[in-house]
């Protein structure tokens, strides 16, 4: 387990939720607006995960405990400015993981219907994670817990006042 750099005011935030969620449009905003440098967790995926995930097959356990570990690794080797990730998470078990390397992670829980899920799903391009894949997660997600350091946070419309949202609620709790 890497050791905790305690720095006052560091912000190190993983933006999670299924695929189609919005992490990563959200997650690079929510950086932006924080000051903070912003990582895709699927940047963070071993090349055998994205192939497995293109060809439409569920990662299980075994591909994720590699990928959980590094997303926190990456959390707690951030900088003094900190770090926001965007990563499904899409249990408690995996939360744990990743704040097992990184323990002062908060989360960005971000919360849409499944129509709304699948119909962002469609139109983007160029993603390995297909919109087959939706159930499967939406079927994982465990909603972050009220004793999970984090907010919840929903999705379903602009962007900007989603990071707005989020901002206010990390600045509240």
């Amino acid at each position: 387990m890497t050791e905790p750099r305690q720095q006052s005011g560091r912000p190190l935030i993983v933006v999670m939720g299924v695929s189609g969620s919005g992490k990563s449009t959200v997650g690079a905003l929510l950086a932006e607006a924080l000051g903070t440098p912003f990582t895709d967790g699927d940047d963070l995926h071993p090349a055998a995960n994205v192939a497995k995930m293109a060809a439409g097959i569920p990662l299980d356990d075994a591909d994720r405990w590699p990928w959980l570990a590094a997303v926190g690794r990456a959390l707690a080797g951030a900088g003094p400015e900190g770090l926001v990730v965007a990563c499904s998470a899409l249990k408690r078990v995996y939360r744990d993981a990743i704040r097992a390397e990184a323990p002062t992670a908060r989360f960005v829980e971000l919360d849409s219907s499944p129509e709304h899920l699948a119909a962002r799903m469609v139109q983007r391009a160029n993603h390995f994670m297909p919109p087959s894949l939706l159930a499967s997660q939406l079927a994982l997600l465990e909603p972050l817990g009220a004793d999970e350091p984090g907010v919840r946070i929903p999705n379903e419309v602009a962007p900007a006042a989603v990071v707005a949202r989020a901002v206010a609620a990390l600045q509240s709790h």
